[in-house]
């Protein structure tokens, strides 16, 4: 370790100074020699550790009674290993001597008093704080990284409309579980904290960043006070007598964005108030990291369901209820139906937010990212989702309305997945966008630089804006499975839609209807719907539009055409704009094994839908339970399906994002 400060020895009188515990000190041995010396030797108490530095090819370590020559830059460094009892108990001398190796021609004396300034965080990762362990003012990335994680306050732990993070005064004991710990030591003499003190800092940037909170022993709120966060970037410590730690809390209050990396530091400095000027003798520091919002893969466990309950011109969606209930019974899941008066008739909750979570070594929630949407379900996630251990999270834009593509519809995130020899072990962000280099619409900025700063889950921009609606969900899903892969992608594809119905014509069922069954709809055979020019041109459009896709996910996720299958899936243009012909199986919900898939009202081939069959021949062989669910008047007509009707709260990754390397 370099030596953190020096100190000048005088021959006329004794110097005092202070060090801290296990902190090397420079003893100048130079400044103040007898006349005539040309040798020194240097003896302390035994609570000090003297180190002599030297460069071997110039003096060799002087044998017997022999002295260390002074021309020879030779340096002293000394430590103390314990802390005082009293004032200058610890003692370093220094004695010179002459060429002919007589008596002393001098001596210098050194008073030393040790006191033990520490800021200790959970820098190795185990959920509790270890004194002096590593860097602490380094963070790093990997599984052999170290380096002290925040979380942001997100939740709600005591009454009130916002997360905790807005209250400047602790109003929950509850509350300290969601933040880090961290001690400051200061053992010492209590004398020596007369003439010193210690004072507590953050950087201005950092200040509005983080709050910290200092703990007094008692167990009501009043024993906790804010000493740091907005507009308090230092305080000077308020150490008690005979104290020798000081127990704080330190919570985050932004999420890594476009101007956070989400490093924050915190630093304390051993002052002395002595004299006309205070003078810092030692400073000890501190980061953190603060936890980046995850997104959870559909093949994450499923815990809840939330489906809303709409009444629209055909009446209550209950039967869609109904089904969803089942769905969730099957998988073990919990349902959790958002009534009328909570979702003002709006049943796309799916648009709406964004189940993900937060996760520290010593505490880790479930977060709602509510997008910029606001529609009918605006208030929903604020005022129903947080709560105690729920957080929740929102990037509103400024000076303008939302797009489409501002919805979560379009926004997913892949399985874990290794590219190469690069490891995402959290899978990557999926997000819809216009095709490169063209002026359509996007999702916001402020909703990308928010996914892009969490580094953990890298976004990839697809094309999506070929689409009416411009939601990814509307030509891809991901699905489990029980093979080594693990998962399976999911493709909208024209092409064996069409493929399937050119089969079953020549199979002899060209006059087997579309759409048979429904009274709303007008049945199209399949002969009509293969001799129909337009479906064919538009499909065929379609299916470029998300070919281009198909070969960006594969450059993107590492995959290969053996990990995609194809889900037959016809589209008609509607101006510019794709939309689905029939309700599009891909948007579906995936609870585990079991697929809640928008029925399509296929042609019946001995009473048996020829789509249906196709896909259960796809996907059942991979272990996975295909569930179709009429949602034709309540959600197709509307432009949406089960996926943008529903939401799902999945299990966290057992894999800790900070053992990642981004």
């Amino acid at each position: 370790m370099a030596p953190q400060r020096t100190v000048q020895l005088s021959l006329k009188k004794p110097t005092h100074a202070v060090c801290v515990v296990g902190v090397e000190t420079l003893v100048d041995v130079y400044s103040d020699v007898p006349k005539g010396a040309s040798t020194f030797g240097v003896s302390g108490s035994s609570e000090v550790k003297i180190y002599m530095v030297y460069d071997p090819a110039r003096v060799a370590e002087p044998a017997g009674r022999a002295h260390w020559p002074l021309d020879a830059n030779v340096d002293v460094v000394v430590a103390a290993d314990t802390v005082s009892k009293n004032l200058n108990d610890l003692k370093v001398k220094v004695s010179y001597f002459g060429s002919q190796e007589a008596g002393a021609l001098g001596h210098s004396v050194l008073y030393l008093t040790s006191v033990d300034v520490s800021l200790d965080v959970d820098t190795g990762r185990t959920g509790k704080v270890k004194k002096g362990s590593g860097d602490k003012g380094t963070w790093r990335w990997g599984p052999g990284g170290s380096g002290a994680i925040l979380l942001v306050n997100c939740d709600r732990d005591a009454r009130g409309s916002r997360e905790d993070l807005h209250d400047r005064h602790l109003r929950s004991l509850e509350d300290l579980q969601d933040m880090s710990p961290m001690v400051l030591s200061c053992g010492g003499p209590d004398e020596l904290f007369e003439s010193h003190k210690l004072v507590l800092k953050a950087s201005p940037p950092d200040s509005r960043r983080l709050r910290v909170f200092c703990a007094r022993g008692g167990t009501s709120l009043s024993d906790y006070k804010q000493v740091l966060g907005p507009y308090h970037q230092d305080y000077e410590v308020e150490r008690l007598p005979g104290e020798s730690d000081i127990q704080f809390y330190v919570e985050g209050l932004a999420f890594p964005d476009t101007n956070f990396s989400g490093l924050v530091s915190l630093s304390v400095s051993l002052v002395g108030t002595e004299g006309l000027l205070e003078v810092s003798l030692f400073t000890d520091s501190v980061s953190f990291r603060v936890a980046p919002w995850i997104m959870t893969p559909n093949t994450q466990p499923p815990l809840e369901l939330y489906v809303c309950s709409v009444t629209d011109a055909h009446g209550r969606n209950d039967k869609f209820l109904d089904a969803m209930a089942h769905l969730a019974l099957k998988a073990d899941c919990k349902l959790v139906v958002c009534p009328r008066v909570e979702n003002n008739n709006d049943r796309w909750i799916q648009d709406e937010m964004e189940f993900g979570y937060i996760d520290a070594p010593h505490k880790s929630f479930p977060v709602v990212f509510d997008s910029p949407r606001n529609r009918g379900l605006r208030d929903f996630a604020l005022k129903k989702i947080l709560g105690p251990d729920f957080g929740y999270v929102t990037r509103e834009i400024q000076f303008a309305g939302a797009s489409g593509l501002d919805s979560f519809g379009n926004l997913d995130v892949s399985p874990p997945v290794r590219v190469g020899s690069k490891e995402y072990p959290l899978g990557r962000i999926l997000i819809g966008g216009s095709f490169p280099k063209s002026s359509g619409r996007r999702m916001a900025r402020v909703v990308r630089d928010f996914l892009q700063a969490q580094q953990v889950q890298a976004p990839i921009e697809l094309y999506s804006d070929w689409l009416s609606v411009g939601h990814i969900d509307e030509f891809l899903s991901f699905v489990p499975t029980s093979d080594q892969k693990g998962f399976r992608l999911l493709l909208a594809s024209p092409s064996a839609c069409l493929e399937l119905f050119q089969e079953k014509k020549e199979e002899g069922y060209g006059e087997a209807a579309q759409f048979d069954g429904l009274k709303h709809k007008a049945k199209r055979s399949i002969n009509d719907m293969l001799a129909d020019r337009h479906l064919r041109r538009d499909s065929m459009h379609v299916q470029k539009c998300i070919d281009w896709n198909r070969e960006l996910l594969k450059r993107e996720l590492g995959l290969s055409e053996s990990d995609i299958v194809d889900i037959p899936q016809l589209f008609f243009l509607k101006g510019a704009y794709a939309e689905a012909f029939f309700p599009d199986m891909v948007n579906m919900v995936v609870l585990s094994k079991y697929l809640g898939i928008p029925k399509p009202f296929g042609p019946l081939i001995n009473g048996r839908c020829c789509l249906e069959e196709k896909v259960r021949s796809l996907l059942e062989p991979l272990g996975l339970r295909c569930v179709f669910i009429d949602d034709f008047l309540s959600y197709h007509q509307l432009l949406g399906e089960i996926h943008c009707g529903t939401n799902v709260r999945r299990k966290p990754f057992t894999f800790r994002w900070w053992n990642s390397v981004p």
